[in-house]
């Protein structure tokens, strides 16, 4: 993949859309509504693509299916997605209808993503499922959402959810309601190219991001389904404004990728954020979430300096 001029080039030439979003960590301050209103207007006002919630019960983030209706409400254009839902634990048929729902009062913006749970015994708790049985309720109840949004009636009968003739309406406006999953382990990157559109991991680089993309190919063709969207690659990207690099996030970098140095993963300084897309878009990502270490005290300005340095990118 070529970079040129703010759009990233197939090998037959078709350009591909670049597009910038912000996440909030795990343990948002932003959550009172006169701070998440002047982030999420000014994110618009600015022409971000998309604003995304991490989900911890524990945590201090709020509930993804509340704050994105809320989202929904005060925006017009920005798209938004949790990063990730932790789906095992959840009813399939009532989530299926929640987020068709969202997609419905949105016009279209709703941007699913999924995850097992972090791999915490208080979460896995909350949700009352044992960590050996994460994968498979994911593995069934993911496909099963899916027909739910595309089929007009759905039975299903599997080793956790049995179903006669159920229809979810209405339908979501997308169609497809693409499913973004992340990860980087090879079992990761099988249930990506096995269920999934699109691939958002984080705590990776380019050359993760450029090793992946074909093994995920491989398992879409081994699982018989067509090669994921190459405009639905993606990555999450760690900054510090002030250029620091907190003790925390060294550890959290340490545990997560030992193999890697902090500046491998996390960006020092906002002037360092553009070449860090620029190498991820060579190495064929196209989606792109910022996410802030620290919270700004003024987000109108952090947006502003993010703006001038990350937007012309946008294609």
């Amino acid at each position: 993949m070529l970079f040129s001029g703010g759009s990233n080039k197939t090998n037959v030439g078709t350009e591909l859309k670049i597009r910038i979003g912000l996440g909030l960590g795990t343990n948002p301050k932003t959550t009172d509504s006169k701070s998440l209103g002047e982030l999420v207007e000014n994110l618009e006002r600015l022409r971000f693509d998309s604003l995304w919630f991490s989900e911890r019960v524990s945590g201090s983030a709020l509930d993804p299916l509340v704050v994105m209706s809320w989202i929904a409400a005060r925006t017009e254009k920005l798209k938004f997605g949790p990063s990730v839902m932790v789906l095992p634990g959840r009813n399939p048929v009532l989530l299926a209808k929640s987020l068709a729902s969202l997609d419905v009062v949105s016009d279209g913006r709703v941007l699913p993503a999924f995850g097992l749970g972090a791999v915490n015994l208080g979460e896995h708790q909350a949700f009352g499922v044992n960590r050996a049985d994460r994968s498979p309720w994911f593995n069934e109840a993911l496909p099963l959402m899916r027909r739910l949004w595309e089929e007009d009636r759905v039975t299903h009968h599997g080793g956790r959810f049995s179903i006669e003739q159920v229809r979810v309406l209405p339908k979501p406006i997308q169609k497809p309601l693409d499913i973004w999953l992340g990860g980087l382990a090879p079992s990761e990157l099988r249930r990506v190219g096995r269920l999934g559109d699109g691939w958002l991991p984080s705590f990776c680089t380019a050359e993760d991001i450029a090793e992946g993309i074909p093994v995920i190919d491989a398992h879409s063709k081994e699982a018989g389904r067509p090669a994921i969207d190459r405009e639905h690659f993606g990555a999450l990207i760690i900054y510090t404004s002030d250029g620091s690099m907190p003790e925390p996030i060294v550890k959290a970098v340490q545990a997560r990728r030992p193999d890697l140095k902090a500046t491998d993963i996390v960006v020092q300084g906002q002037a360092g954020i553009e070449p860090r897309i620029r190498e991820f878009i060579d190495a064929g990502a196209t989606k792109f979430i910022l996410v802030p270490y620290v919270e700004p005290k003024d987000w109108v300005i952090e947006l502003e300096s993010l703006a001038v340095n990350t937007l012309h990118l946008q294609s």
